[in-house]
């Protein structure tokens, strides 16, 4: 990759943390100025951390920062914005009660609410975005789009010259993503800013980037003149080759829904939430994986949560091998339902628990005197045996879980339904934040499981971990199953154009 007019340098960055997490391994990048630099890499792979470094948020534990040739050190955000860094953030942080124009200056000085100054510098700067808004207009009334314009409006206001913005189209729908895609050609084509640019979208990281980082597990594994790549190319730099295998051998499985006559494992009827999840209807068969797609606030949590019984609003009926269960997560788990939620620590596990007590909760009975009475020596038997099937680095189930990596620690939370009589398991986001060796780790547990005879309803914003374990995917989108497709008539391209709304799909489903 060319270095000509480096505006922004990394050089051997380390991000440690207290707990012993290592987030970034040494990581180079160069941005240069007047171009467009596409930053990828899954869930865990050290972008956030990054950004959090570029933007002041975080200092380096280890490595430079070379802003304009000359080292530097940013104590926080504001010293790196003085400097000529904005950073546009995923979930915009503006204030709603505040209108457009209030946001954009809210770091000015003086009366600025009714300045003419103000509304001049707010006009000059629609002229130069290309994108004209209500400068009164309240942003808690705005829509998704018109809130992310605003605070690409802000990071630009503020007169930076690196930009970095944060997964800006994720929520997007597709003219509004064509909106940001403008404002970036417009700011680094005619203005000469440089831009960060974090997506996990590979088409629009081709068509709009001039270069290409990929991170993972915490390290630079690509850096490339995006002219020389194609989406396979990066994909495989994301996931790495083991998981492309899994893509591959997917191409060969045969659904597990092929046989209508067998009694559906999992079958729910009008399952709804109000103002989370639209009335659904689904059925899934023994030793069938089914991948639930969407992008965030889509409903894919909520549909999970429901079907749990953790959601105390929610309405429907579920049935597990013909019998119906009661809404509450107890008669799930009796029933034999295994929940392994997003946040691990907080909702899957007892972080100040070793790995033995944590495995063994959901099932004493196995491990206890006359069903009652548990036996250390039985629990710790089980945490051995726990260790040995899913291949979790620990030297002792008396390991705390806190003191797991993020990989091991998610392997305790699946594991400690696997000695119980779960026959599905529902999985939201099992592969968030954890290296390439644990994810595909998982991935494989997930299609033993399914060899097993168990069914699988699996959560993951990585649309390409989905198309390598799944036998079928449900598509969600504002709370409503918009569309399903067996995994070898789809791609992820097209699971993205349903997710994102840019499809004219409006299939409910139903069986």
């Amino acid at each position: 990759m060319t270095t000509d007019n480096p505006i922004m340098q990394l050089r051997g960055v380390v991000k440690g943390f207290p707990n012993g997490t290592i987030a970034l391994r040494g990581v180079d990048l160069d941005i240069q100025q007047g171009k467009v630099h596409g930053l990828l890499g899954a869930n865990g792979a050290g972008k956030s951390t990054l950004i959090k470094i570029l933007s002041g948020a975080y200092w380096a534990t280890i490595g430079d920062i070379v802003w304009r040739g000359k080292p530097v050190v940013w104590d926080n955000p504001k010293a790196a914005n003085d400097m000529g860094v904005a950073t546009v953030h995923q979930h915009i942080p503006l204030v709603p009660s505040l209108s457009t124009i209030e946001n954009i200056y809210l770091g000015d000085g003086g009366v600025w609410r009714r300045s003419s100054r103000i509304r001049e510098q707010f006009e000059h700067l629609c002229d130069r975005i290309g994108y004209r808004t209500d400068p009164d207009a309240i942003v808690g009334s705005l829509s998704i789009g018109e809130r992310q314009m605003v605070s690409i409006m802000k990071a630009v206001g503020t007169g930076a010259d690196l930009i970095v913005m944060d997964e800006p189209t994720a929520s997007l729908a597709a003219q509004e993503r064509e909106l940001v895609y403008a404002t970036v050609n417009r700011l680094s084509k005619l203005e000469n800013k440089a831009i960060l640019f974090v997506s996990h979208f590979l088409d629009e990281v081709i068509a709009l980037t001039d270069q290409v980082t990929v991170l993972r597990d915490g390290k630079a594994v690509l850096r490339a003149e995006t002219c020389d790549l194609d989406e396979n190319a990066i994909a495989e730099a994301i996931v790495g080759k083991q998981i492309v295998a899994l893509e591959r051998q997917a191409e060969t499985r045969r659904t597990a829904r092929d046989d209508r006559t067998t009694t559906p494992r999992l079958e729910v009827r009008d399952l709804a939430s109000k103002g989370k999840l639209a009335p659904l209807s689904l059925r899934i068969a023994p030793s069938e994986v089914v991948g639930v797609a969407g992008l965030l606030g889509s409903g894919r949590s909520e549909l999970l949560h429901a079907i749990y019984g953790s959601d105390s609003a929610a309405t429907g009926q579920v049935t597990l091998d013909g019998k119906a269960i009661a809404r509450d997560v107890t008669a799930s788990v009796n029933a034999g339902v295994g929940m392994v939620p997003e946040d691990r620590l907080a909702q899957g596990l007892v972080p100040d628990f070793e790995i033995w007590r944590n495995i063994t909760l959901p099932a004493l009975q196995g491990v206890s005197i006359a069903k009652s009475i548990p036996v250390r020596a039985n629990e710790m038997e089980r945490g051995w045996e726990a260790i040995r099937m899913l291949s979790i680095k620990a030297n002792s189930p008396d390991i705390l879980v806190k003191d797991l990596s993020g990989g091991n620690a998610q392997k305790v939370t699946i594991a400690k339904w696997l000695f119980s009589e779960t026959k599905l398991f529902l999985l939201d986001e099992p592969t968030a934040g954890i290296d390439i060796g644990a994810k595909t780790d998982i991935l494989r547990l997930i299609r033993h499981l399914a060899s097993e005879g168990m069914s699988v309803v699996m959560v993951s914003s990585e649309f390409e971990e989905l198309l390598a374990v799944c036998d079928r995917i449900l598509v969600m989108r504002d709370g409503k199953c918009v569309a399903e497709r067996d995994v070898h008539e789809t791609s992820e391209h097209e699971l993205l154009l349903l997710a994102g709304g840019q499809s004219a799909a409006n299939e409910v489903v139903s069986h």
